[in-house]
């Protein structure tokens, strides 16, 4: 497998896509009839849900699957990924994962399993980032704080697909890109294996996307996002890992950190958005709100296609600067990518009270 991998490369990159995208669409019909017949709908008197009927949300089944039985069919096993570790943690975080879309569990159970995957993956698998690139003057990383920062990093963008999936389309939709964006890089600096489990992930999510679009027959619930967000975290730093390694013709991408950045940027600005201002009004972090980003996007009037499609060209946008001013340090090319989603955040919140006073105008004109 691993011959073939590499000297028919794009016809095996295919072929995992097609497969495990597959595995995802014949999947899906039997959850969605079990659930059904079980009754195993979304709770749709939640204040932040957007549906008014009830929706299977184990779809994350389905993409857990399909994404696990490509990469062990494939025999996608090398040194530059301890494969195992990859799956053990999967495992966990589906099982998880499965209870909180069935029964639920509270946020402490949630993070401490998270918590020991980052560990298992870090500590045993030895993923993790050793150097900053230069990255505001920092380079190599002793490994405690190496370890330390790579396991808070893992949590927060497991986390942040996990809270991005809340409008239909968007969670699944911002993992084809990342994994995508992923699986070419990898494959532009030779890092087949790599890019052909980013590459399985692509395929079980599109599979699971056909059923996901408005009007969505299922979510992919905590057990698909979650799992997802710990892929997209473990290749972002395999990335930045492999990207240093220099050989006969390999090229080295030395804006790896700030692209990483830009593909991530979406639910991890998001995330780190809505944390800080909970925080600032004197509110845990964790308290769901309705004050992401596609929840004010569907505000202004805009539907979950539209919104999921906004959000994606912007992440589109990021890694597109990167490669168009990529001979700029990491450091500035940082601070574009934050200052570009920045300025989105005031577009839409301009618009908002644009469109507020707009109504109050309306409402005394009328009065």
């Amino acid at each position: 497998m691993i011959q073939l991998l590499h000297s028919y490369h794009f016809i095996y990159n295919i072929l995992i896509v097609m497969f495990s995208g597959l595995i995802t669409l014949l999947s899906i019909p039997s959850i969605l009839h079990v659930a059904r017949s079980r009754h195993l709908y979304d709770d749709v008197g939640h204040f932040r849900k957007q549906h008014d009927h009830g929706i299977p949300r184990l779809g994350g089944v389905a993409i857990f699957v399909s994404f696990t039985i490509t990469t062990l069919l494939f025999s996608i096993i090398d040194k530059a990924l301890p494969i195992s570790y990859l799956l053990i943690s999967c495992i966990i975080l589906f099982t998880m994962g499965l209870k909180d879309d069935l029964s639920g569990v509270n946020s402490s159970t949630k993070f401490l399993i998270q918590f020991v995957v980052a560990v298992i993956l870090v500590l045993l698998g030895d993923i993790r980032i050793t150097s900053m690139n230069g990255v505001f003057g920092i380079t190599q990383l002793p490994y405690i704080p190496s370890a330390a920062f790579s396991i808070l990093l893992i949590m927060l963008i497991v986390n942040s697909f996990n809270l991005i999936d809340g409008i239909d389309g968007l969670a699944a939709m911002t993992g084809i890109i990342v994994n995508s964006a992923f699986a070419f890089l990898f494959a532009y600096i030779k890092q087949y294996e790599l890019a052909a489990i980013s590459l399985a992930m692509v395929g079980a999510i599109v599979g699971f996307l056909k059923y996901n679009i408005t009007p969505a027959k299922i979510f992919m619930g905590d057990t698909g996002a979650l799992l997802i967000g710990l892929v997209s975290a473990v290749m972002a730093i395999k990335f930045i890992e492999v990207s240093k390694i220099e050989g006969v013709d390999i090229p080295v991408i030395s804006c790896a950190p700030a692209l990483t950045i830009a593909i991530l940027i979406g639910p991890v600005f998001d995330t780190l958005r809505v944390f800080t201002l909970r925080i600032a009004s004197g509110k845990s972090p964790f308290e769901a709100d309705r004050n992401h980003m596609h929840h004010r996007i569907l505000m202004l009037g805009l539907n979950h296609v539209q919104a999921t499609l906004c959000l994606s060209v912007i992440n589109l946008l990021s890694i597109g600067l990167v490669f168009v001013f990529s001979g700029l340090s990491n450091s500035l090319l940082i601070v574009i990518i934050l200052l570009m989603s920045v300025i989105s955040n005031w577009i839409i919140t301009f618009s908002l009270r644009s469109k507020i006073r707009e109504r109050v105008s309306l409402r005394n004109f009328l009065a």
